[in-house]
């Protein structure tokens, strides 16, 4: 043993030795490897992203530590044509060979080649070359350094730098950064010349970000410079312009107190050639006019139709074809108001959200009419959009079901339809799926199909037959949606048809918050096939078929080599068993298994018939998509079968023998759910970004059921949820995932993720997963399956594991790998790590990031 730990150790320290020296491989003599800068801010180690992006030189990138980029590039020779060019010429006998062989022009064509030189181009363009300490970079990072300070209100810090050279061509270099005495604004003083822009200011003056008695910072002077300059634009100023802010700050003698004066001078026009002083006005909307129609400019000579609504002027290059209260209600710029760059972006978003025109131009021209200057005509300018738009897609997909999946689909949409600005989509869809998780008994790679057609009316409006305006104003952007849909599943299984109706209506409260009511969400799935259940779920098939050799006593019910019949040998053995004509009893253990695989293809084989009312709230501090710092919230409540439930009270329907009610010879779904997620993205700078997802859901039955419809449960694991577990293959509970589907009515998830940049569009992702699901307050009673309270909790599953994804710019292509860390459904001894083994990894396909 000891001689093994011996060759362990000599065998690391010979790596570490070979590591050492191959990253200063392409560092010249005379010259050092920047491995390292530091940052001593008096006399304290600074750490900040934000001040070690200031330097111009950073240590080669490295993943936990290790180079792989630098190593890269390291790897590739300097010159490979010309080593190609010196072997040729070794041996003028092996030139002559491949001459004859090739042509001369092939072989000369051979050293730019892939095999030759194209390996070592793809390394040194993915790669990154050695950062070399460079003395005059060391001296723009300390200027760099003295400016951040200064703009931070450090007028009189001090920076020295020095730099360290060590053995193996290796440097360092540190910065001691001495701050002193910040400055600290002590009066706020303001000169606005004109005086509507001075009383402007003045009410908004206790909003200002120059503060008296806060520390001097310099983008506190921009930011307030862009504050000024909306709130004067957004009351009338319409030609001032930021950059008429200037800022007078005194800090001489003082001692390290600032003395800021705010300056805004008189507007500059030019007068003959002659530049003169004249007051800033605040301009009044006097006409609003909107164009549209096939002309792209506002020349009134080319109007066909025109009409004069709510003090709105429309015109129209031909007959207008748009309801004028259509085109009106997304206008925010009214007559009389006063000019807003706010009102004017919130037209544009409006206009471009009824969907049926082209990017709006909105323009402004001063009055002639008006003999004191101060009024604005606003042109609105629209282009219409195609009134129809055909578009046929075909794509490639999956999800925690379809491991593979080509989606095909032809739509058109109608725009304007009642000349309200609605849309009509129609939609036929079609698609053909690779599952392993299904029944496949020919072994058939696509074993999935389904097509249907969906009909979907929009509405720029919220549709109802009350006025919303004061609930919902139309400053919100609101939406209605009806929409209609019909499919067919075959997935040689149990194969379905639905029916979905829904009316939802869409706002945005504020810009970053979303809201969405679906008022009516009807759904009605029939099982075609229910009679195949046990063909599609072989586990529940198994339980029963091995209980069957113990208690069948009916021949008829087996085939020639004793096993159930499908489906007539399996319905008779269990209502055999279930009505006493077996030796199991209700106090068996086995009596009680067969009753709950038997509910269980009960509830999986039954029609459901499901009308809810959900509401979704969503909060997004995300402003672009480039933007690696934000979190998003979510939360959704659902109420399912009460509508129904109060019908069925007012005509006094009668229950059946399980006490159910039924719409059109269906049993209804009453529930009641919730969700909360939570996702938090944290940007480390240099393409990290750590990202953590927590996520909770609850679906309670009640009055006309006892458990949640299949569609409406939860599941775990899955490319987008606990990756170490295949789809449906985790839990409930510590009951390790018996059946086919697993699913139930309680749902924690809890994700993490650090994702780093490998090189250029390839990234990678270390993650950690937990959660699990459980049956709460409905007919389970499984032990194993039950959430029992905290002590519930030890069944958390946990997963890690390594992620690579590659970014295509619209779309990320992403494989995990997940390993079963913690596995609640083995013993308590057993449950950790037993599963880290390659064999027993779970590979997972995705589309984008997880969450």
């Amino acid at each position: 043993m000891k001689n093994n730990l011996s060759k362990i150790a000599l065998f690391l320290l010979l790596g570490a030795i070979l590591y050492s020296c191959s990253l200063v491989k392409r560092v010249p003599e005379g010259q050092h490897l920047l491995i390292e800068n530091t940052v001593m801010v008096d006399g304290k180690k600074e750490k900040s992203e934000t001040i070690l992006n200031q330097l111009y030189q950073k240590p080669n990138s490295s993943i936990l530590g290790y180079r792989l980029r630098l190593q890269m590039y390291n790897l590739a020779r300097k010159s490979p044509e010309a080593d190609y060019q010196l072997w040729l010429e070794k041996n003028p006998k092996r030139h002559k060979f491949l001459a004859d062989l090739l042509s001369e022009k092939q072989v000369q064509r051979l050293g730019q080649s892939f095999f030759v030189s194209g390996a070592s181009t793809f390394l040194k363009k993915t790669g990154e070359p050695p950062v070399i300490i460079d003395s005059t970079k060391v001296q723009k990072s300390r200027n760099r350094l003295l400016s951040y300070y200064f703009n931070a209100g450090y007028f009189n810090n001090k920076i020295t730098y020095k730099i360290d050279t060590l053995a193996d061509k290796r440097g360092k270099v540190s910065y001691d950064i001495k701050l002193g005495t910040p400055y600290i604004i002590d009066s706020i003083s303001t000169s606005i010349k004109t005086e509507a822009l001075d009383s402007l200011f003045q009410r908004t003056k206790n909003q200002s970000l120059i503060v008296k008695n806060k520390q001097y910072n310099s983008q506190d002077f921009i930011d307030e410079r862009k504050r000024i300059a909306t709130h004067f634009r957004n009351n009338g100023a319409y030609y001032f312009q930021e950059t008429n802010i200037e800022y007078d700050v005194d800090t001489v003698a003082t001692n390290h107190k600032a003395h800021v004066d705010i300056l805004i001078d008189d507007r500059t026009i030019k007068k003959g050639d002659s530049l003169v002083k004249v007051p800033f006005k605040l301009y009044t909307i006097s006409e609003v006019n909107i164009f549209t129609g096939n002309t792209h400019n506002k020349s009134k000579q080319k109007v066909a139709d025109s009409v004069s609504y709510n003090n709105f002027n429309i015109y129209s290059s031909d007959k207008l074809k748009y309801k004028p209260k259509a085109l009106t209600d997304a206008v925010f710029i009214t007559k009389g108001s006063k000019f807003s760059d706010f009102r004017r972006q919130l037209t544009s978003r409006s206009l471009s959200n009824l969907r049926v025109f082209n990017y709006p131009n909105i323009e402004y021209e001063e009055d002639k009419n008006d003999s004191t200057g101060t009024s604005l005509i606003a042109n609105i300018i629209l282009s219409p959009r195609k009134k129809f738009t055909f578009n046929a897609t075909a794509d490639f997909m999956h999800s925690n079901i379809q491991d593979f999946g080509i989606l095909g689909s032809a739509a058109v949409s109608i725009r304007n339809l009642f000349r309200g600005a609605e849309i009509l989509e129609i939609a036929l869809r079609g698609n053909i799926g690779s599952s392993r998780d299904l029944a496949n008994p020919n072994n058939v790679f696509f074993n999935i199909s389904e097509y249907g057609a969906d009909v979907k009316l929009s509405f720029p409006r919220i549709f109802f037959p009350l006025n919303t305006d004061k609930i919902i104003p139309k400053n919100t952007l609101p939406t209605t949606q009806m929409s209609i849909g019909l499919s067919r599943q075959q997935n040689i299984g149990l194969d379905k048809e639905s029916f979905t109706g829904i009316l939802n209506y869409n706002w945005n409260p504020k810009r970053n918050t979303n809201i969405r009511l679906d008022l009516v969400n009807l759904q009605y799935v029939r099982n075609v096939n229910p009679g195949n259940y046990f063909s599609v779920y072989h586990s529940s098939y198994d339980r029963l078929n091995s209980l069957a050799h113990v208690y069948n006593t009916n021949p008829g019910n087996m085939d020639a080599e004793g096993n159930l019949t499908i489906p007539d040998g399996t319905t008779n053995f269990t209502n055999e068993v279930l009505g006493g004509q077996t030796s199991l009893t209700q106090n068996d253990g086995d009596y009680f298994a067969i009753r709950s695989i038997e509910e269980r293809r009960i509830r999986l084989t039954e029609n459901n018939l499901i009308l809810a009312t959900n509401v979704t709230y969503t909060k997004s501090s995300r402003t672009n998509i480039n933007d690696n710092d934000f979190y998003t919230f979510k939360t959704k409540l659902e109420s399912a079968g009460n509508m129904l439930s109060l019908i069925s009270k007012l005509e006094k329907q009668e229950e059946d023998i399980y006490g159910r009610k039924k719409f059109f010879n269906v049993e209804y779904s009453q529930y009641l759910k919730g969700e909360v997620d939570f996702i938090k993205n944290w940007d480390l700078g240099g393409k990290q970004v750590i990202a953590a997802r927590a996520f909770t859901g609850l679906a309670i039955p009640y009055g006309n059921s006892n458990s949640i419809p299949f569609s409406r449960s939860y599941f775990g694991g899955g490319s987008n949820d606990n990756r170490a577990w295949q789809s449906y293959s985790l839990g409930p509970g510590r009951s390790g995932g018996l059946n086919d589907f697993n699913e139930a009515n309680f749902k924690i998830a809890l994700s993490a993720e650090y994702r780093f940049n490998i090189f250029n569009k390839l990234n990678g992702a270390f993650f950690a997963d937990a959660g699990n699901i459980w049956n709460v307050f409905d007919n389970v009673t499984d032990e194993e399956s039950v959430f029992e309270g905290f002590k519930s909790l030890q069944d958390i599953a946990l997963g890690t594991g390594i992620g690579f994804r590659y970014d295509l710019n619209f779309f990320v292509i992403r494989l995990d790998v997940g390993f079963k860390t913690y596995n609640p459904a083995k013993e308590m001894k057993e449950r950790w790590f037993r599963d880290i083994v390659p064999n027993r990894a779970v590979l997972n396909i995705g589309i984008n990031y997880p969450f």
